[in-house]
């Protein structure tokens, strides 16, 4: 029909885009405003090259001025993007977030691994951007819609449930903690228990930095990874939200159909929150360590579920908040 349409590429994945009659996404409706049958197609990518997804939004140039030891001069910066995103459940509004453009879709996911919705790759049908977004219809890639597999149940999408997120809290709006306490689909379950030698742990912080290829650029992202216990990099995410960037990193694993992490240790560059903490347990993950504080909260829900939470993890120095079990400490201690 002569239409045209720009796609971005999504989790560094390739959009196949097909005629209205060749996906069940348009259900008949002809290519305008963006309704294309939207299909990923998985590619091999070298593991390194999984961190960013490249969208053209993940950053943006600002003039400045630059005022150094009293010598003014004006130049361009670098600068994360923030924009928002809307998640919705089967055509309904679930969640707002305020996230850095790239892996929209695994950030979806992720959130409702968080949220006890999704456990398996089996129960994800579809993620799709959802066109008509304005008001002149066009598609802002900011809104996704997820489709859950058929026979399984949707939530009870109700005003307690729909959520508000921020890039520097988190969760809000929760209507009590509760409601946050979600059961878990993946009881802390690592057998043989992974032990980490103290030594390795210190040795991450680093790592995680050398790998953040966005924070090079602009300072101003966190970021979530995923080590084996061996000290393996598995998966790193930036976001600017740590939420978000730990929901990009459990999202890619449910794709992926690797749920539950139990043999992995979570690395984040904030502080650790009990949403956090959350997030951790809800994807089986035993470890979690952090380059600042956790909340009170944290080390409760940490002590309650069996993870082994690490904060202050900065050179040599760290405390063991809870789950020491796992840590392979020296005689004596």
């Amino acid at each position: 029909m002569g239409c045209k349409r720009t796609l971005p590429v999504q989790d560094n994945e390739t959009v196949k885009v097909t005629a209205p009659h060749d996906n069940p996404v348009t259900h008949g409706n002809p290519c305008d405003k963006g309704r294309f049958g939207v299909q990923r197609v998985r590619t091999e990518t070298d593991q390194s090259d999984r961190g960013t997804e490249h969208m053209g939004r993940v950053t943006e140039r600002r003039r400045v001025i630059r005022i150094r030891d009293g010598a003014v001069s004006t130049r361009p910066d670098t600068l994360v993007a923030e924009e928002p995103l809307e998640i919705r459940l089967g055509g309904k509004p679930l969640a707002i977030t305020m996230r850095t453009p790239g892996d929209d879709f695994a950030l979806a996911a992720g959130f409702l691994v968080s949220e006890g919705v999704l456990g398996s790759a089996a129960e994800l049908q579809s993620i799709v951007y959802c066109a008509g977004a304005t008001a002149d219809g066009s598609n802002t890639y900011n809104v996704v819609d997820v489709k859950l597999a058929p026979g399984v149940a949707l939530p009870d999408i109700t005003l307690e449930r729909n959520v508000y997120t921020t890039s520097s809290c988190g969760l809000c709006g929760k209507a009590s903690l509760d409601a946050v306490r979600t059961q878990a689909r993946f009881p802390i379950a690592d057998t043989p228990p992974v032990r980490v030698e103290p030594e390795l742990l210190a040795s991450l912080p680093d790592r995680l930095r050398a790998a953040q290829r966005v924070f090079d650029r602009t300072g101003g992202l966190h970021a979530a990874a995923l080590f084996s216990p061996e000290g393996e990099l598995l998966d790193i995410r930036e976001d600017v939200g740590r939420h978000n960037a730990v929901d990009k990193l459990v999202g890619r694993a449910l794709q992926d159909d690797r749920l539950p992490l139990s043999r992995c240790i979570l690395l984040v560059s904030g502080r650790a929150s009990f949403e956090l903490a959350q997030k951790a347990v809800m994807a089986g993950i035993p470890v979690l360590a952090a380059v600042s504080a956790p909340s009170s909260l944290a080390v409760d829900l940490a002590v309650e579920s069996g993870l082994t939470l690490v904060g202050f993890l900065r050179g040599s120095s760290m405390n063991v908040y809870a789950g020491d079990e796992r840590i392979a400490l020296r005689s004596g201690v």
